[in-house]
C-alpha cells in the first residue's frame, strides 16, 4: 500500500500547494515530483535525471504544436478571420437561430485558439451581436463558450489533449477524428439547447469589456479563406488519417500522404498559409506579422512550464515503481477505464480547477491502463479531457471570466457556467462510452 499512499499524498500536496498555499502549478509539480521520488527511495540525482527526462519528453513535440498553434490563433484573430466567419455564419442563420451560428463560431475559431485568446477575442463580438438584435445575452453567448470549452479539452491542438494524446501513444488523427465526434453532441446539448433554459438572467456586460474596436468589412479576409485558414490544421490531419487507409503502404504517395497529416507539419503548414492568406496578401508588412507571432509565443510560456512539470510527475511515478503498482491495482478494478480515468480527471479539476493540470495528473495516474490492447489509447485522451471539464467553479480562472464579462453574481455563475461545463463532461463521457462499444 505504500506506494498507493505516496501517490495520494503527493496529489494531495500538489492540491494544497496550488489551492492553499497559491504557488505556481510548475513549482508545484517540480516540488512534488522530488517529493514523490525521495520518499519512494529513488537517490536525488536520480529523481532530478527522471524529471528532466520527463519534462524534455513531454515538450519535445509541444513546444513544436503549441508553438505553431498560438501562432496560427493569432493571425486568425489578428487578421479579422474569426470576425468574418463570425459574421457570415450569423448571415447564413438569421436572428432565430443565431445561438447556432455563434456555436458554430466558437467551434471552428476555437481549434486553432487556446480558450482565454478566444474567450476574449469573441465575447465582445458576442456583446455587439446581443446589444444589436436585443436577444438575451446568456442566451446567443453560451453555445460560443461551449464550443470554446470543448475544443479546449477534446481536440489537439489545444495543450492537454495533445500532451496526453503523445503520453499514451495515441493516433493524432484519430484522437481529433473521434474528438470532433465527441464534440459534436456536447456542445449542441450544452450550447443551444441549454442557453434557453437561461433567458431569464440578465447579464449586463461592463462596458470596460465592450469596446472592442471591429475592423471594416472591406478590410476583412473572404470567408471561405478565413474558415479554411482556421480549420487547416483538422484538414490536412484528418485527410492523411482517411486517404492513408486506402493507399498501400509501398506506393510512392504514401509517405507523403502520412507526413502531411504529421501534427508538426499539419500545423507548419498551416501557419506558413495563414501568413501568407490572411496577412501578406491583405497588405501587412513580413515584420509586422512577425513581432505578432512572438508575442503569441511569449504567451504561453507558463503553459509549456505546467505539462512540462506534469510530464516530470508521469516519469517519476514510471521510475519509482508506482506506475508499474497502480497498473496492477487499477487493473483489478471492475470500473471501465474510461470511466476511472474521466472520474479521476474530475476530482483533481475540482479540487485543483485547472483543466490542464487536471488532465496532465489524471493522464500520469492512469498511464498503465493504456498498455492493455482492449483499451483505445484515443479514447482515453478524450475520457480524461471530458472529466477534465467538470464541475468548474470558483478555484477555476475560466469561471471567473466569464462572471466578470457577463456581470454576473457568484450564483448566477453557478447556475449557468457551471452547468454548461459539467453538461459538456457527462454528455462527452457517455458519446465516449457509446463510441467504445462501436470501435
Amino acid at each position: 500500500m505504500m506506494p498507493l499512499f505516496v501517490v495520494l499524498s503527493g496529489v494531495i500536496l500538489l492540491l494544497l500547494l496550488i489551492t492553499v498555499l497559491k504557488f505556481n502549478a510548475f513549482i508545484s509539480f517540480t516540488i512534488v515530483c522530488l517529493f514523490v521520488g525521495l520518499t519512494m527511495g529513488l537517490p536525488l540525482e536520480v529523481a532530478i535525471n527522471a524529471l528532466k527526462k520527463g519534462m524534455g519528453d513531454t515538450l519535445s513535440l509541444l513546444v513544436l504544436i503549441l508553438g505553431f498553434g498560438s501562432m496560427l490563433g493569432k493571425i486568425v484573430a489578428d487578421s479579422g478571420a474569426a470576425q468574418r466567419i463570425t459574421q457570415t455564419l450569423i448571415a447564413a442563420f438569421g436572428l432565430k437561430k443565431i445561438h447556432w451560428a455563434l456555436m458554430i463560431t466558437g467551434f471552428i475559431v476555437g481549434i486553432p485558439m487556446f480558450f482565454s485568446v478566444g474567450f476574449v477575442i469573441l465575447v465582445p463580438i458576442v456583446f455587439t451581436i446581443a446589444a444589436s438584435t436585443r436577444l438575451p445575452l446568456l442566451f446567443v453567448g453560451l453555445p460560443m463558450l461551449a464550443s470554446l470549452s470543448v475544443t479546449h479539452g477534446y481536440l489537439p491542438p489545444h495543450p492537454a489533449p495533445t500532451a496526453i494524446a503523445d503520453m499514451f501513444g495515441a493516433d493524432m488523427g484519430k484522437t481529433m477524428m473521434y474528438g470532433i465526434l465527441v464534440a459534436i453532441p456536447a456542445i449542441i446539448v450544452a450550447g443551444p439547447v441549454l442557453s434557453p433554459r437561461f433567458k431569464r438572467i440578465k447579464a449586463t456586460p461592463l462596458t470596460e469589456f465592450t469596446g472592442q474596436i471591429l475592423l471594416d468589412k472591406s478590410k476583412l479576409p473572404s470567408t471561405f479563406i478565413s474558415i479554411l485558414a482556421a480549420l487547416m490544421p483538422v484538414v490536412l490531419i484528418g485527410f492523411s488519417a482517411i486517404a492513408s487507409q486506402f493507399i498501400d503502404e509501398l506506393s510512392p504517395i504514401y509517405s507523403f500522404i502520412k507526413g502531411i497529416g504529421n501534427p508538426v507539419l499539419a500545423m507548419l503548414l498551416s501557419v506558413l498559409f495563414a501568413i501568407y492568406a490572411l496577412a501578406l496578401r491583405n497588405g501587412k508588412k513580413m515584420t509586422e506579422v512577425m513581432e505578432g507571432l512572438t508575442h503569441a509565443i511569449s504567451s504561453i510560456a507558463m503553459i509549456l512550464l505546467i505539462l512540462a512539470g506534469a510530464g516530470g510527475l508521469k516519469e517519476i511515478l514510471v521510475a519509482s515503481g508506482i506506475s508499474e503498482y497502480l497498473g496492477g491495482l487499477l487493473g483489478q478494478s471492475t470500473i471501465s477505464p474510461l470511466i476511472l480515468a474521466w472520474l479521476i480527471a474530475a476530482i483533481i479539476r475540482v479540487a485543483v480547477g485547472s483543466a490542464t493540470v487536471a488532465g496532465m495528473t489524471a493522464a500520469g495516474i492512469v498511464l498503465p491502463l493504456v498498455s492493455d490492447p482492449s483499451v483505445s489509447p484515443e479514447l482515453m485522451v478524450l475520457a480524461i479531457g471530458s472529466g477534465s471539464l467538470m464541475l468548474s467553479h470558483v478555484n477555476d480562472g475560466g469561471f471567473w471570466m466569464f462572471k466578470e464579462y457577463f456581470n454576473l453574481t457568484v450564483k448566477e455563475t453557478l447556475s449557468t457556467w457551471t452547468v454548461m461545463e459539467t453538461t459538456i463532461s457527462i454528455v462527452g463521457l457517455l458519446v465516449i462510452l457509446l463510441l467504445n462499444t462501436i470501435i
